[in-house]
């Protein structure tokens, strides 16, 4: 016997396929890895599932989208004072990131 919850959830993934709101995904005919979600600890796998489908993002990977924003900046900027700022900026998100990777590394 299914619960209200089930039915509810049932109609919401239907009207999403009549939607097209499964169409043209990013994914969409690779398989899925679950390698690593299943190296995580059962305990904090609910908990980054959350965060993840919330939009947050490690720290690392924020900074290499932020290091690639900012190049980005470097092609259209024309001042040569800008372009050091932005220079000294990817320096700083890079040193930043290996330190992170570096002790990630470590730490395993």
């Amino acid at each position: 016997m299914s619960s209200i919850f089930d039915k509810i959830a049932e109609d919401r993934i239907q009207e999403a396929f009549r939607n097209g709101e499964f169409d043209n995904l990013p994914s969409q005919g690779k398989p899925i890895s679950l390698d690593y979600w299943a190296s995580l600890p059962v305990e904090i796998r609910a908990g980054l599932m959350v965060l993840k489908n919330a939009g947050f993002v490690p720290e690392e990977v924020q900074l290499l989208k932020d290091i690639e924003e900012l190049r980005e900046r470097l092609v259209c900027c024309e001042s040569q004072e800008e372009k050091l700022a932005i220079h000294r900026e990817i320096e700083e998100k890079r040193l930043k990131y290996n330190l992170i990777t570096e002790y990630k590394k470590r730490k395993k």
